[in-house]
């Protein structure tokens, strides 16, 4: 009878590819007809055809036991057959595995071909029970006379040991001995098992150590010495004379190697394993940065990214070293690579210090800087770039260009300089203009994080504020933003922190006059709510202050000019008056209720002439508005400021601030029907009585009607009325009912679940979520100082708190170079100087005030 092939299978799928499940059925009936044959070689052959069928995704679970029977076959080719197909198809769920244990102890007693293919079988289907009856055979067979044995019989107790771990001690004392075998191969597999298993537990492999070192001493096989060396990397965390053991010949590996995988594993355990630690890991440490530097500059692209991941965890020990190689790092910032570029600013993020942030800043700011051309390019490139792929001509948007790295990049450049609290910022002048120029290159959604930083800056560094407000007044002074406040790649949020800035400090302002149109124009309300309110308070804080100037330098030529300025404000308010926004309408309108009033009866009274110095006419309402924001200085207020107030002692938070009513007396009388009548003070038809008890306690007493006696009869059809109604109710879940009013009548049972009614609600109100605050909220701003800059890292505290001892902070340090560095990308802003205006308002001190209680007061119920 002639039968198909597996060769006449793969024909025949080729043939019928219109038709292939059709084809398939009439297949695998065919194979369930020639598995049952008692033909071995027709039974294998079906089972060959069933394993690539089942590589193409056909089920052939049913077949399991047929495929146990070609196992059994004591033909090498058919056995083969069997033990492809078991690990093909078998798995841990598989039923038939338990009728295998027999099987292969006999198979692994068998000759070297049969115990080849039979351990291979065991390396992919063993479980945990064939572990257990398995393991003295596997054992067993790691003194086998054929290495190639061996080595497999090491592959399969690693397998083994993973499913049944309680053989690990015995199996890993018998893996120390074939570390010492006459075959390399069987050494090179052994070494590969145990640097798998020390990544559980490496400690418990700390005795292996001295045959290892002898290996990675004397072998010279590179793909063996990568992993000793990786194993090491794990062991040396546990053993710490293993550093100064491994560092003279790890040293000389790095040295001599040309095998750059070998290489890179020297350096990463040198990294990993605490090697470059102390004095004598430091030219250790050298050579393993000059390495890595190589690397980045190799036009291989894994090569470049290995070295980064690698320096990345060399920084934090030898920063100094990584930072002598900081141009070929920021090379990287602008490669094609994603996954490159993120790791490099990962490494540029780790290696900044006060020496080098402001050389690192900018190159990493110049990567946002866009130059604006128009050329196009041309017919021939177009043609090029789509018919041949592979050419170099790459005309796409830069790497630079993309919305989420230059998000990332800008995010960056801000983690840097604000890290620990701006400890690395030396210039903070340079800074602030760091901070307005990121606003206007980045073209990304910062605004709000720049709004904070510049905002944090001005109130912790008061040596800042002077060039801050300057900064801030030619940044409102700048129309570029303003316009651009509806795009997305705008920074809005930017206009809020300088309104706010020259608004708070508007007394280092040299002209707040020309400030004040900029502040309330129309076009200003363009902007968010949030940003309008915030200029218009600016608004009326520099008006004030200007007010109050004004005053104290009085001369009659002045009137027309403050006669203008007002003018001007409320004429530009009127649109602020009437906008949609409550906000902005309530601040609107309180700065034009304080306006100063300029007709006649608002002007100081004339002296006399026999006065000896006349005083100055003036408006006296123009010093209406400076003592309303002048009068406290706001100040950062520490962390811990809140759970450092002591507690007054006499404070009693478990103890009534106002006692609770005391619940009524609840008296019940029956009249002459019977019925009850409650006094619990509850307005009744009938008059009642005060009289004082003998306590002073006031009592109430009924004068009620004659009392009516109630008959048997009346009292049985009462009750019977009663037990019918709860019997009604008791299954109304819109009914709550207590159980004592229950009585006999159905009393529910806790546990009994299912007797509880169940209803459907429906067309119920949809209850939106709460939303989140439009805007975070911004830190506040300590008092006015000059010369160098000191950083109110701590904050203020409460009088009198008590706190643990904090660590010491930095030494105000001088300040550096004040000419701040500014990009080429867009003109400079030139900030005037001008005279000096100190001003030195008193301390404020913070006094904690008593908490109020907070718990609700509990209802008293009816006795």
């Amino acid at each position: 009878m002639w039968e198909r092939t597996l060769q006449d299978l793969i024909r025949g799928l080729r043939a019928n590819k219109a038709d292939e499940a059709k084809f398939i059925a009439k297949a695998v009936d065919e194979i369930r007809r020639e598995v049952k044959s008692d033909d071995m070689e027709l039974k294998a052959g079906a089972i060959l055809k069933l394993t690539y069928l089942d590589m193409l995704g056909y089920d052939m679970t049913w077949a399991s036991f047929n495929v146990v029977e070609v196992m059994s076959s004591s033909k090498f080719h058919l056995k083969s057959v069997g033990y492809l197909a078991a690990v093909q198809s078998f798995d841990q769920e598989t039923d038939v595995l338990m009728l295998t244990t027999n099987l292969l102890k006999k198979d692994l007693t068998s000759t070297p071909a049969d115990i080849a293919v039979t351990l291979n079988g065991i390396s992919h289907i063993v479980t945990p029970d064939l572990g257990r009856d398995l393991a003295p055979e596997l054992i067993k067979m790691l003194n086998h006379s054929r290495p190639y044995i061996r080595k497999r019989a090491v592959a399969a107790l690693y397998k083994t040991m993973s499913k049944y771990p309680d053989i690990v001690p015995q199996g890993v004392s018998r893996l120390e001995e074939r570390l010492e075998d006459s075959d390399p191969s069987v050494v090179a597999a052994t070494v590969n098992i145990l640097c798998e298993l020390a990544r559980r537990n490496p400690q418990d492999y700390l005795p292996l150590a001295p045959a290892l070192f002898h290996l990675m001493t004397t072998s010279t096989n590179n793909w063996m010495l990568i992993k000793i060396i990786k194993l090491f990397g794990s062991l040396s965390p546990h053993e710490p004379r293993l550093v100064k053991k491994l560092q003279p010949p790890i040293t000389d590996l790095i040295s001599t190697t040309s095998a750059i995988s070998l290489l890179y594993e020297c350096v990463h355990t040198c990294i990993i394993g605490g090697m470059l630690r102390g004095s004598d890991g430091d030219a250790l440490a050298r050579t393993c940065v000059s390495k890595l530097a190589n690397f980045i500059q190799d036009t291989d692209q894994n090569l470049k990214y290995i070295a980064l991941l690698a320096m990345v965890k060399i920084v934090p020990s030898h920063p100094h070293l990584v930072a002598e190689y900081q141009d070929t790092i920021l090379a990287s910032v602008s490669d094609q690579d994603i996954s490159i570029r993120m790791r490099a600013l990962d490494l540029v993020t780790a290696m900044v210090n006060r020496q080098n942030l402001q050389s690192i800043v900018q190159q990493v700011l110049a990567h946002l800087v866009t130059e604006d051309s128009s050329t196009m390019p041309s017919a021939v490139q177009s043609l090029s770039q789509h018919l041949i792929p592979s050419t170099d001509a790459k005309i796409g948007v830069p790497a630079s260009q993309s919305q989420s790295y230059r998000l990332v990049l800008s995010q960056r450049i801000l983690a840097m300089c604000s890290q620990d609290t701006y400890d690395n910022v030396t210039n903070f002048e340079w800074y602030l203009s760091v901070l307005v120029d990121l606003a206007h290159v980045a073209k990304v959604d910062i605004g709000a994080q720049i709004r904070d930083q510049l905002v944090d800056v001005v109130g912790r560094v008061r040596a800042a504020r002077r060039y801050a407000v300057r900064l801030m007044s030619a940044l409102l002074l700048d129309e570029s933003i303003l316009q651009n406040a509806q795009d997305d790649e705008g920074c809005p949020e930017v206009l809020w922190a300088a309104a706010w800035i020259c608004g708070e400090y508007c007394s280092e302002l040299t002209d707040p006059q020309k400030l004040l149109p900029h502040l309330l124009k129309p076009e200003v309300a363009r902007l968010s709510y949030e940003t309008t309110a915030v200029y218009i308070t600016a608004g009326m804080k520099v008006f004030g202050y200007w007010a109050t100037e004004i005053a104290q330098q009085w001369t009659d030529d002045d009137l027309p000019q403050v006669k203008n300025v007002v003018d001007m404000a409320l004429n530009q308010l009127e649109l602020f008056v009437h906008s949609p926004h409550l906000e902005v309408q309530e601040r609107a309108t309180d700065l034009n209720a304080h306006r100063p009033q300029l007709h006649d009866n608002s002007f100081g009274e004339a002296s006399s002439s026999l006065d000896p110095a006349p005083e100055i006419r003036f408006p006296k309402s123009l010093y209406l508005i400076q003592p309303l924001f002048s009068a406290y200085q706001l100040n950062p207020v520490s962390v811990q400021a809140q759970g450092s107030v002591p507690v007054p002692e006499s404070l009693d938070l478990d103890t009534w601030f106002v006692p609770p009513p005391k619940p009524d007396v609840i008296e019940v009388k029956k009249g002459k029907k019977g019925k009850g009548k409650e006094t619990n003070g509850v307005k009744s038809k009938h008059k009642r009585k005060e009289k004082k008890g003998t306590e002073g306690e006031l009592l109430h007493e009924d004068v009620l009607t004659p009392e009516e006696s109630e008959t048997v009869e009346q009292r049985i059809a009462r009750e019977q009325a009663k037990a019918e109604r709860l019997a009604r109710l008791k299954d109304d879940p819109y009914y709550i009912m207590d159980n004592k009013q229950l009585g006999n009548v159905g009393v529910v049972d806790v546990d009994d679940l299912d007797s509880i009614p169940v209803v459907r609600l429906e067309g119920l109100p949809w209850i939106p979520e709460p939303l989140e605050p439009p805007m975070p909220s911004l830190r506040d701003v300590p008092e006015v100082s000059s010369e160098p800059f000191i950083i109110d890292k701590d904050g203020e505290m409460p009088e009198g708190a008590v706190l643990p001892p904090l660590p010491t902070t930095p030494s105000p340090r001088p300040s550096g170079s004040s000419t701040p560095v500014h990009m080429a990308s867009f003109p400079a802003y030139d900030v005037p100087d001008s005279d000096e205006r100190t001003a030195t308002p008193t301390a404020i001190k913070v006094r904690s005030k008593k908490k109020t209680g907070t718990g609700k007061k509990k209802r008293a119920q009816p006795v």
